[in-house]
């Protein structure tokens, strides 16, 4: 009762008080595939001894993605073990370098924004529903908006066609407005479908500081190579537009570039000294190429303070405690988040009619050979491709069954769209699960045609297009089913990195 508010709603969920179902292991076990015994030796195990609960970010993508969090922090309170060293939740440890690693006392590095005319919240996974459905009201966070008519898109610093699920739809959607402004330094599936591409520089062809909030250090980026072609910096695109959109001044407050950087790093040295920390002047860095800053001799327990004094260190909540039950979300109404953490059953997954159709549960992870979808077309991330296609997962039983071979080429396709994969046959994936990692660059088969087969392995011909909860509309890539079949014909090129048909001016 000193750190946490509506426990006994969700005792009475978990006993099934509420709804007449009792949450126990034999409840469980079909749902998560893990026999009722380990689950009760596994809660057991995590009572008698200090235990941290890690749960990854990628599971928050997929429907009703906010539960799995929630549920993680409610049974670490419940173990009652927040607080102390080892103990409590950790989420996302791993996923990027910092997380779960000491805060150094390296400062920020921020500009000023300026001020948003527009106060409409859009969530990103929802950029379809915004274009096809424009006047259309919608829910997010508590709050309702409507859907604005929007006819220009103005895309800077990442590729909709990797990013956004369901591409099928998003190729319906791609028509709706009447321009559509791309920065690019490649010509990925987006560029080759906008109507204005505005070549921008990339990492190696313009000066920069490289800091993050969870990282020891400041890099000098100095520029490698001068600029190809005609492409320019960021800065230097935004700078000639607000000239002629008439605020140039007040965009570059008179600094160039490099001014610019001089100018965040003096304020990184205000924050550091206020620290009491002393950072080299910006010559001497910049000639040197890094600093590095020492973690704190005594790193921080997670939540440490509020277990000793959950008064004087009340949380950001609003009651200052860990909330299992919240009012505020039970407030909403919502059909698709209640007030506390509580199994809902997703859309599509293998307990679902829709698996006697499309038997296996996709997953598609972020790849180990490159960023995202980034530099596709790069040595490394070619190197990884099997028969030149983005290569599957399958567990050697579900090969097997449809007579698939690792090296074969096959066909990935559900009612949402079809793709070409690379069949990597491995026990290290479960049967009734495939994996298709993201960032193969997208290349139907017909780019004319929407519903055209993708014959590179763009995993998102096949995902969802659905937002997790109407509390957070978060991408739900991670819940599709899908069948897999081995492709019988031969098997087109790949032309996705092939330069577009292009037409001098005049």
């Amino acid at each position: 009762q000193h750190y946490c508010v509506g426990a006994e709603v969700l005792q009475a969920y978990v006993m099934g008080e509420s709804d007449g179902q009792p949450k126990d292991a034999d409840w469980a076990a079909p749902i998560t595939g893990i026999d009722a015994a380990s689950i009760r030796q596994l809660a057991r195990h995590m009572a008698d001894r200090r235990t941290l609960i890690s749960v990854s970010w990628s599971i928050q993508r997929a429907d009703h993605g906010e539960q799995p969090y929630w549920a993680a922090i409610a049974l670490a309170a419940m173990l009652g073990q927040i607080g102390l060293p080892g103990g409590g939740f950790g989420f996302g440890y791993g996923c990027t370098s910092g997380l779960g690693q000491p805060r150094s006392s390296s400062p920020g590095m921020s500009l000023n924004t300026g001020v948003n005319g527009v106060k409409t919240r859009i969530p990103v996974a929802r950029f379809m529903d915004m274009l096809l459905n424009p006047g259309t009201p919608y829910d997010f966070n508590g709050e309702r908006w409507t859907y604005p008519d929007v006819r220009l898109v103005y895309w800077c610093g990442g590729n909709p066609f990797h990013k956004i699920q369901d591409l099928n739809r998003l190729l319906h959607a791609w028509q709706k407005p009447e321009t559509i402004i791309i920065h690019e330094h490649w010509w990925t599936p987006a560029a080759r479908r906008a109507d204005i591409v505005l070549p921008c520089n990339t990492t190696v062809e313009r000066e920069d500081i490289g800091a993050s909030k969870h990282d020891g250090y400041l890099f000098a980026m100095h520029r490698a190579i001068e600029p190809v072609g005609e492409s320019r910096t960021e800065y230097a695109i935004y700078s000639a537009l607000a000239e002629r959109l008439g605020f140039a001044g007040q965009f570059t407050e008179g600094r160039s570039e490099r001014e610019w950087l001089r100018h965040l790093y003096a304020s990184a040295c205000e924050q550091a000294e206020a620290n009491g920390t002393e950072m080299p002047n910006f010559d001497a860095f910049w000639e040197v190429g890094h600093i590095a800053f020492s973690p704190p001799d005594n790193p921080p327990v997670l939540y440490e303070p509020f277990r000793h004094n959950p008064q004087m260190h009340a949380l950001p909540t609003p009651s200052g405690r860990i909330e299992i039950f919240s009012k505020t979300i039970d407030g909403f109404g919502y059909d698709d988040c209640p007030g506390h953490p509580t199994w809902l059953e997703p859309v599509e997954w293998l307990g679902s009619d829709k698996a006697r159709t499309y038997p296996l549960h996709l997953l598609s992870n972020q790849p180990k050979d490159r960023l995202h979808s980034q530099l596709d077309c790069g040595d490394v991330s070619q190197a990884a491709k099997v028969a030149d296609r983005e290569g599957i997962w399958l567990n050697p039983e579900d090969a097997a069954d449809r007579g698939i071979q690792d090296g074969d080429v096959v066909r990935v396709h559900n009612d949402r769209g079809a793709c070409l994969a690379g069949a990597i046959v491995t026990d290290a994936i479960r049967p009734g699960v495939v994996n298709l990692s993201t960032g193969a660059w997208f290349d139907p088969v017909d780019p004319a045609t929407i519903g055209s087969l993708d014959k590179h392995g763009n995993p998102n011909m096949l995902t969802l297009d659905k937002g997790t909860s109407k509390l957070a509309q978060s991408p739900t890539a991670q819940t599709a089913l899908v069948e897999v079949e081995r492709f019988e014909e031969e098997a087109p090129d790949v032309t996705a990195f092939e330069l577009p048909a292009i037409e001098a001016a005049g």
